[in-house]
């Protein structure tokens, strides 16, 4: 087993959208990146076009299997109808205390519906369900499901969006504190995990504004009137 980077954040599915570009602003800020597919060949192509766009960037790509070896915390950014999979792909291969980060929303487009609705599943949430296939001692949190992928890629601007982070006090402060490197994100504290189900119907309801409104770069939310200290 490969020796885990406390300062590495691992992303599988960091070929997709979202997930590359939580990669680009993770590997602008300076931290270890470490992409993560089902296919190999596609990891290392997208490690390549984040290390094109940042030059220095310390990110490299592997197999989800050793990118999860790789790093405390494990961003899983696949659509919902993979999540399980991957999650289960994964699962000899996590160790107690490491950080699972559910970004997955259970659209309805996963059968065929529209992306504007959430599909009833029984654990609640994504999060929830990702939650309960994880070996004891593995903490998970929900978190990125409302940030924008065009925004997030384009680096020269700030990502104006909250993210709101719920799960376990202290893994939960862990993920809040990746926001912080990313210019415009600021982290909400979401309290526990069964909160996550709020957070992803969100997503569903911004989609539908995105239509509504027109906007193709993607809405983001914003919490008012919280104290400086929150």
């Amino acid at each position: 087993m490969s020796e885990i980077d406390s300062e590495a954040i691992a992303i599988l599915g960091g070929t997709g959208d979202q997930g590359l570009g939580l990669a680009l602003r993770f590997a602008a800020a300076g931290r270890r990146v470490v992409i993560g597919s089902r296919k190999l060949d596609r990891a290392v192509a997208a490690a390549a076009e984040v290390a094109d766009k940042v030059p220095g960037a310390n990110v490299e790509g592997f197999d989800n299997a050793e990118a999860t070896q790789r790093a405390r915390i494990v961003i899983v950014s696949v659509p919902f109808e993979h999540t399980a999979a991957t999650v289960k792909g994964i699962k000899e291969h996590l160790a107690a205390d490491q950080i699972v980060v559910s970004m997955a929303v259970p659209l309805a487009a996963a059968i065929g519906d529209g992306a504007m609705r959430t599909l009833g599943i029984w654990q609640g949430s994504c999060a929830e369900l990702v939650a309960g296939l994880v070996p004891a001692g593995v903490h998970v949190i929900s978190a990125f499901q409302n940030v924008s992928a065009h925004r997030l890629q384009h680096l020269p601007d700030e990502v104006d969006c909250d993210v709101i982070v719920s799960g376990a006090k202290a893994p939960r402060e862990d993920v809040m504190a990746l926001c912080g490197l990313v210019p415009g994100l600021r982290a909400i504290n979401g309290g526990p995990l069964s909160n996550a189900k709020i957070v992803e119907e969100m997503t569903a309801l911004l989609i539908g504004l995105n239509i509504r409104y027109k906007v193709p770069d993607g809405l983001g939310l914003r919490i008012t009137g919280l104290p400086d200290d929150r």
